[in-house]
């Protein structure tokens, strides 16, 4: 087994104590580190109730909770630069569906799970509650 501090010679955000938010979802940097158990199927999940994003026809935040469920393959996801990447939304003007479809491409791209389910829980805009869902 390797030494424990090995992956964390490459986290950039990682024990730093970074406070520059990134200014859009394409700036941010989506690190990883190696799974230690390959070998094995086990979830991960993470929760993020503290979404938001711009509305692309009125420019009204859209506020949402976000629900990541992956089964990973070689490597796993940081969760600092995570939280990055889903603050850096906050100024980024996208309908929700396409919000959600975005967070799945860009997290299975950067970690290549074996399945990976990204929700979003948008809250109440005009009397409706919008919940998207998308799967790898």
């Amino acid at each position: 087994m390797s030494d424990s501090s090995t992956p964390a010679r490459n986290l950039s955000l990682l024990g730093r104590s970074e406070n520059r938010l990134p200014s859009s979802p394409g700036e941010a940097q989506l690190e990883t580190f190696p799974n230690r158990s390959p070998h094995r199927d086990y979830t991960i999940e993470l929760d993020y109730p503290e979404f938001s994003s711009l509305c692309p026809v009125t420019g009204q935040p859209d506020s949402a909770r976000i629900h990541i469920r992956y089964v990973p393959d070689e490597q796993c996801l940081e969760t600092k630069s995570l939280k990055f990447y889903l603050a850096a939304f906050r100024n980024h003007a996208a309908f929700n569906e396409e919000v959600v479809n975005r967070i799945l491409d860009d997290l299975s791209s950067a970690c290549r799970p074996r399945r990976m389910l990204v929700r979003g829980e948008f809250s109440s805009r005009g009397g409706v509650r919008l919940s998207v869902e998308a799967t790898l």
